[in-house]
């Protein structure tokens, strides 16, 4: 249970001890996942000193920014997340999709950082990790080492990042300048399907005591949190564009599943509002479509597993995208041939086109995967579509490149750009759109066996567990327990109330 990240009790005074003298020493405190829902209840005090600090900076405070709320400046609150709304003219179909924007969460400009947040606060406070002697394993595919390592920073702790080792050369520039070592980047085979790998490397430093595993396709703080505070904001962000529309619904929610963290916003938002659930995955690697295997670029969205943490039986659809699409519209939505013909052959705002930025190679997957369920559902514009721009475009202008090699021959101009529109946008048909049924999804839920079960050492009885959804939304009652635990932990340091 430890390992899943469900304890709610005190596993280790003494290692519980020395973790609030590091916290009080360091002056950090931590926010409850209930502040993080709703920064506005964040104290006044921790708020005004918020004012000052650098939202790139490893300090304390930043974990107060652990959330979707911040401002276009990210020194700020805003009273709805940062969102962008995609016109008909840019993804052809009358459908509203809306994303919202990741890029603004502190240090790492991505919104793993609160899931990263959401695995380490739970074995904090429950006396699992002592930053004084352990190191942080923060096993990914994509930006959740790196919101490991930022927080690693804060706590004065070692963190190691274990990723693949065909990410993108701009992320590994950026752990290599938040890293204590060199050694603390641990380059595993392969790239986005290659998550065994990541797992193997992990059981090895797993033997030595000193290392802690915060694994975040099997730990329910990641889900927890994402519900929580993805699905509440996504919630907000619906209300506000329902404004004056009272026609308007939440026909969906997109998400590629990764760790399938993001995704059980969905659970909240069906619960809430309706809507259906859509998992993304590569086509190149169609796991979920057809038990299938292979490999891709979508970086971000590793695959050729279930994460244990995906409640499969609540998901409503899987959409496969191609990395050639996510790799050429990159380069598209990022090239001045590319937003010059957005405005001037499609008549896409020159302001929405200036934003295209705020989208990574997985957000751009998200963006193909809304457009082929909008059309898949014959969606109009009384329709919403959600989904999340994970990280901006800045960790992949080497990826720009490599396509622009790749698919154009070095040369992107106005005739390639029309033909990636074309192809990408407007040709975004229904294939590889899977509706589940009841069926598909015990497939799905099953072939989670081979990993968690034959590989991991999960139990029969935690894996089958999850069938039920009566054991998700029992989660939910970890939450309270854990804010408790965390006010009880920042009274014992006093951090918190230097603040106040």
């Amino acid at each position: 249970m430890a390992r899943l990240g469900l304890e709610t009790s005190l596993i280790d005074r003494d290692v519980y001890r020395r973790t609030v003298a590091r916290f009080r020493e360091a002056g950090v405190a931590l926010p409850t996942f209930a502040e993080l829902e709703d920064p506005s209840t964040i104290p006044a005090g921790v708020a005004a000193r918020l004012a000052e600090v650098d939202p790139d900076a490893p300090h304390p405070l930043n974990l107060f920014r652990v959330h979707w709320f911040n401002d276009e400046s990210r020194r700020g609150l805003s009273p709805i997340p940062g969102a962008i709304e995609l016109p008909p003219e840019l993804t052809e179909t009358p459908a509203r999709i809306i994303l919202a924007l990741g890029e603004r969460f502190p240090m790492i400009r991505a919104h793993k950082v609160l899931a990263a947040y959401g695995c380490l606060a739970p074995r904090v406070v429950t006396g699992q990790f002592d930053p004084t002697r352990h190191r942080a394993i923060w096993p990914s595919t994509g930006n959740y080492c790196r919101g490991g390592v930022a927080i690693s920073r804060i706590l004065g702790c070692r963190g190691v990042a274990v990723l693949p080792e065909n990410m993108s050369r701009e992320r590994f520039d950026w752990l290599g300048r938040w890293v204590a070592e060199p050694s603390d980047i641990i380059r595993t085979p392969g790239s986005e399907s290659n998550v065994k790998e990541i797992y193997d490397a992990c059981a090895e430093l797993e033997r030595d005591p000193v290392n802690i595993v915060f694994n975040q396709f099997c730990e329910y703080g990641n889900y927890l949190v994402h519900r929580l505070c993805t699905g509440a904001a996504l919630e907000r962000v619906f209300h506000a564009a329902a404004v004056g529309r009272p026609r308007t619904r939440l026909a969906a929610f997109v998400s590629a599943t990764g760790s399938a963290g993001t995704i059980a916003a969905g659970d909240h938002l069906k619960a809430a509002l309706g809507a259906r659930i859509a998992a993304v995955e590569a086509v190149e690697c169609p796991t979920l479509l057809m038990n299938g295997f292979g490999e891709h670029n979508i970086q971000g969205i590793g695959d050729k597993h279930v994460p244990l943490i995906h409640n499969v039986m609540n998901t409503d659809a899987v959409v496969g995208v191609s990395d050639r699409a996510t790799d050429t519209l990159l380069t598209l939505f990022n090239s001045d041939e590319g937003r010059r013909y957005l405005v001037e052959r499609r008549g896409v705002d020159p302001a929405l086109v200036a934003t295209l930025g705020a989208f990574g190679i997985s957000s751009i997957g998200n963006i193909v995967a809304a457009a082929k369920l909008a059309k898949y559902y014959d969606l109009g514009p009384d329709d919403v579509v959600l989904t999340v721009a994970t990280d901006s475009a800045e960790m992949y202008g080497s990826e720009v490149s490599k396509a622009t090699a790749k698919y154009f021959g070095n040369r992107f101009d106005a005739v390639a750009a029309g033909e990636t529109w074309g192809r990408h946008m407007a040709g975004a048909g229904v294939d590889h759109v899977l509706e589940l049924t009841h069926v598909d999804r015990k497939r799905i839920f099953n072939l989670g066996y081979f990993t968690w079960v034959e590989q991991q050492g999960v139990s029969l009885e935690d894996f089958s567990v999850r069938a039920k959804q009566t054991f998700w939304d029992g989660l939910l009652d970890l939450a309270p327990a854990w804010d408790a635990m965390i006010e009880r932990f920042n009274a014992e340091s006093g951090v918190a109330a230097r603040w106040s």
